[in-house]
């Protein structure tokens, strides 16, 4: 190889490097922002689209088993959890904290 191409090479890797890191930090804050407008609503994620905690039998996000499991919750935008239908909730809408299905 030339010097010339291996110079372009470790330029374009150097680069590449550079914006996957940049990208990776304005994630990351963007997800953090985000989060901060949000909250855990339980009793509102349809069967596998819960953003996480799904209780026993589940490990994290997309494992609910059922639509409206009282133990797993979607994020949604702050102060609209009470507002947000839950077909099992004891309310009939989203709670702040995790409660027993009637239908389970």
């Amino acid at each position: 190889m030339n010097m010339t191409l291996i110079s372009q090479s470790t330029a374009a890797a150097t680069l590449a490097l550079a914006l996957g890191a940049a990208l990776t930090m304005t994630c990351t804050v963007a997800s953090a922002a985000d989060s901060m407008d949000k909250e855990k609503c339980f009793g509102v994620a349809m069967k596998g689209k819960n953003d996480c905690k799904a209780g026993a039998g589940t490990t994290c996000a997309g494992t609910s088993k059922v639509d409206y499991q009282g133990n797993a919750f979607s994020l949604v935008p702050k102060g609209t959890c009470g507002k947000t239908v839950s077909k099992n909730s004891p309310t009939g809408f989203g709670q702040l904290a995790e409660f027993t299905d009637k239908k389970s």
